[in-house]
């Protein structure tokens, strides 16, 4: 199996409903690890319970320097959450999600039978990606608008939709600020490398982490994509190269959280990825700029300048129409089984 095959095994619709009610939960999760997560870092396990699935974070995936307090691998879990409650509609369960911090944190989704419906939503996810790119840069329809800001809003959780001109370019002096801090330290860069896969061989082999495919970047034994990563990985083509990113977008979303702590954190990310399932839905592309919400020291200016008071961003999520992108890879179900 060559990468392009890999990837049309992982990125698909199921054919048909299995019969079997195992079978169908097996497909349910399968949808579940189709969710985005840091890094691609697939921070998540699943234990199958009685008519329930449990969501337990998998510590040995954090990625303690860009996500020291887990915010991000919590989101993960929240965006696998909502991909699973898509899912079950599908197959004909309704889930109800519970965010428990017993035990470091479970969410325990509980399954009841009812018809089975094919909403947009779910139709979206083989589809989802975070697109690495340029966009457009044609602003959207004011109803596609009102769509994202209606699927992004949450319990204690809400979306702001930045389009203005102005507005995003004051986002992108954060952003700037935030890549420039990352880049300079030498703990973020040996991170993210560590999840680079170089080669379509070790992005299949492990299943997991960031492809160069994915980046635009060419593929290279990892010997050599070590090399050119830290030659070419400098602070002011990744500036220029973020400039470009934004101003070609038609917005900026930023989610925003009432109460900073763990439960929240998953809500946000149950609503990030209704945000982006439905802007698939709508043919519209997404992608993080998450930099002014990762780097503690600069996150409480940003809220500042937000005008957010208590508040947590989140996340900060570009948007807009362009061409999609070679995808990651996932692991098999198997291996994210407890």
């Amino acid at each position: 199996m060559n990468y392009e095959e890999a990837v049309q095994s992982i990125w698909r619709h199921s054919e048909g409903v299995p019969a079997d009610e195992a079978a169908q939960v097996k497909e349910i999760i399968r949808y579940a690890t189709l969710a985005p997560s840091g890094h691609n870092t697939q921070c998540w396990r699943f234990r199958l319970q009685n008519r329930s699935l449990a969501i337990l974070p998998d510590m040995s995936r954090r990625t303690p320097v860009v996500d020291p307090d887990d915010h991000h691998l919590f989101v993960s879990l929240g965006c696998a959450a909502e991909n699973l409650i898509q899912a079950g509609r599908a197959f004909g369960f309704m889930g109800n999600a519970e965010f428990s911090p017993a035990a470091g944190g479970v969410i325990t989704v509980a399954l009841e039978r009812s018809k089975a419906e094919e909403l947009p939503l779910f139709k979206a996810i083989p589809h989802r990606q975070c697109t690495r790119t340029d966009f457009d840069g044609k602003p959207l329809a004011p109803e596609e608008l009102r769509l994202l800001e209606s699927a992004g809003t949450g319990n204690g959780v809400a979306v702001i939709l930045l389009t203005e001109r102005e507005a995003m370019e004051k986002v992108l002096e954060y952003v700037v600020e935030g890549n420039t801090m990352q880049i300079n330290n030498p703990a973020f860069v040996n991170e993210l490398e560590s999840w680079i896969r170089f080669s379509d061989g070790e992005a299949m082999r492990t299943g997991d982490g960031l492809a160069a495919r994915s980046t635009g970047s060419p593929t290279a034994p990892r010997w050599l994509g070590r090399l050119l990563f830290r030659t070419f990985f400098r602070v002011r083509p990744e500036n220029d190269k973020y400039a470009r990113y934004i101003r070609s977008s038609a917005g900026i979303a930023v989610f925003v959280s009432n109460v900073d702590d763990k439960d929240h954190w998953v809500e946000a990310g149950r609503c990030y990825e209704r945000f982006a399932l439905q802007a698939t839905a709508l043919g519209i592309r997404n992608a993080f700029v998450n930099q002014p919400v990762e780097e503690s020291r600069l996150r409480p200016e940003f809220a500042q300048a937000l005008g957010l008071g208590d508040r947590r961003p989140d996340l900060v999520v570009r948007f807009g129409r362009g061409k999609e992108m070679p995808r990651s890879l996932r692991r098999p179900v198997e291996s994210v089984l407890v």
